[in-house]
């Protein structure tokens, strides 16, 4: 001790040690601006691609164009009025919103029950996936194909009929108004309720078997098990796949319209998607076509939106 701290009566404090090595700042860390840089390509992928298309189509919406040999005349709102005052997008309106209505609260029970009984793996469970996952594979051509033969006046649903000796109900389903959009309908079904069931499936495939097993010891019934105790476990999978399948349903109807009924018979299956088809490719009126594709992401946003809510996890209401 020294004899100044002595005479002072204290003590003296003791130095600080330098920091160690280890404990300085690292640098050329992963948010470095060089690394940074190499986000900047995928932004401006992003913003030509995906950003680009958006805004140009608020843009045509202001537009009387008929097409890309054509010089376009700005019209402010007039494709607006035009649009909402046509009775073909109100029945196409009317038509999109009984197809997403049908097939969404039918589709997901259907394709959940059907997944947990594939997540059970019964004998076959492959065979049944690969089943279960074929329709999706199957390009719209070919389904198309498939469903004119089977839905045809002389086809297999009218061929079945006669031979049940039901040959009242046997008519032409694609040609009849009222049967044309229930037929895409069922289409829709039969293509995507076997693919989301596999996708169900995938995902029921990591809920804890200790669960369900000390449910059943409880004496929970099936349907118990499936509702009240595996379909919370996995809603928020449950509500992404919901949303997926309903803008899948909304926006990509028109090929199957296309192939199948062309919007008709009159207007009794166009749907949104297959308007803006038919006014920007057949009908040379890009204006009201984009008019029409804006309400069209409208109503997918508003769906989106509207799913999400409906499909809160109890932690997400409580916050």
């Amino acid at each position: 001790m020294s004899s100044t701290s002595i005479l002072g009566g204290t003590l003296a404090a003791p130095t600080a040690a330098p920091p160690p090595a280890n404990r300085r700042r690292r640098r050329g860390g992963l948010n470095t601006p060089r690394l940074l840089w190499l986000t900047v390509p995928s932004l401006v992928w992003f913003a030509v691609f995906s950003v680009g298309p958006l805004v140009a189509m608020f843009v045509i919406a202001t537009l009387r164009w008929k097409g890309l040999i054509y010089e376009p005349s700005y019209v402010g709102t007039a494709n607006i009025r035009h649009v909402f005052g046509d009775p073909v997008f109100h029945d196409a309106l009317r038509n999109s919103t009984v197809q997403v209505a049908v097939v969404i609260p039918v589709m997901i029970p259907l394709a959940f029950m059907l997944g947990y009984h594939l997540s059970t793996k019964p004998r076959g469970y492959r065979v049944l996936s690969v089943l279960y996952f074929s329709p999706g594979l199957i390009s719209i051509s070919i389904t198309g194909m498939i469903f004119y033969g089977v839905l045809s006046p002389n086809g297999g649903v009218n061929g079945l009929l006669n031979s049940l000796g039901l040959d009242s109900l046997a008519h032409s389903w694609l040609a009849d108004p009222g049967t044309a959009l229930p037929s895409l309908i069922a289409i829709d079904l039969w293509r995507g309720v076997g693919w989301t069931a596999v996708l169900f499936a995938a995902r029921l495939a990591g809920v804890p078997g200790e669960v369900i097993e000390a449910a059943r010891i409880d004496g929970a019934g099936r349907l118990r098990i499936i509702w009240q105790i595996v379909f919370p476990m996995v809603k928020d999978y449950v509500r992404t796949l919901t949303m997926l399948q309903f803008l899948w349903t909304l926006f990509t109807s028109a090929a199957l319209i296309l192939l199948l009924t062309k919007g008709g018979p009159g207007t009794s299956s166009t749907t949104l998607s297959y308007l803006v088809y038919e006014k920007a490719f057949s009908q040379s009126d890009l204006g009201y076509s984009q008019v029409a594709g804006v309400v069209l992401l409208l109503i997918g946003i508003a769906g989106m939106l509207l799913i999400r809510v409906l499909m809160r996890s109890p932690l997400e209401k409580i916050r």
